[in-house]
């Protein structure tokens, strides 16, 4: 049972008190981009993802067979093979990988990827890395998943998957600045706000009902 609580513990922490983007503040460039349209944050969140867990696990893997004077170039070189599989996949979808084409290459030096390699999978074992791996990739997923349905629906007045129409408010005039950069930083702070209000409240529920 403490096996799987603290498996659960390196998976649930993505979402929460290690978000990569809401608390570590790290991954912003493209989040901000992309989160534009929710069908761009799908493959962009899946990437990730893919990346990130594939990653983990192999460097845990090899961790101490890696000399410290070249273990960047290393990680470097891990992540940027999973990359490549993503980047080659993507170029199956042109109209997807013509929007986030310049990002996927940049998943290499994303910092939450090299973060997670040299703090976390470099130091630990297989299956805290894969969890780590996993939560952190899901917990960067709903943060721009999220943002862009907001940005999506409230700056259009619609969101669209796969050329077709799945919310349609049926409003003519939107906040079309909500697309556009200023848009994604106000959004970014609404959300952070959001989650600095929740562990706030959380923590003060706490200290009232200690002894």
């Amino acid at each position: 049972m403490e096996k799987e609580r603290t498996l659960w513990g390196e998976f649930s922490k993505g979402f929460i008190t290690t978000n990569p983007l809401l608390v570590l503040m790290v991954g912003l460039c493209s989040a901000l981009a992309i989160s534009t349209r929710v069908e761009n944050c799908i493959f962009m969140g899946l990437s990730v993802i893919f990346v990130l867990t594939c990653s983990n696990v192999i460097i845990s893997l090899i961790r101490n067979f890696i000399p410290d004077q070249v273990r960047i170039p290393i990680f470097i070189v891990v992540i940027a093979s999973f990359v490549t599989i993503v980047d080659l996949t993507l170029k199956t979808i042109p109209a997807v990988y013509e929007r986030l084409g310049v990002w996927i290459p940049l998943i290499v030096v994303n910092c939450i990827i090299l973060a997670r390699a040299e703090g976390y999978a470099s130091g630990a074992k297989v299956s805290h890395a894969l969890m780590d791996g996993l939560g952190i990739g899901l917990g960067y997923t709903v943060v721009i998943l999220t943002m862009a349905v907001f940005r999506e629906l409230f700056g259009t007045g619609k969101i669209v998957l796969f050329d077709t129409t799945v919310i349609d408010l049926h409003i003519k005039s939107m906040p079309v600045i909500l697309i556009m950069f200023p848009g994604a930083f106000i959004t970014f702070a609404l959300f952070s706000a959001l989650l600095q209000w929740y562990q706030l409240r959380k923590k003060k529920k706490l200290e009232e009902g200690s002894p």
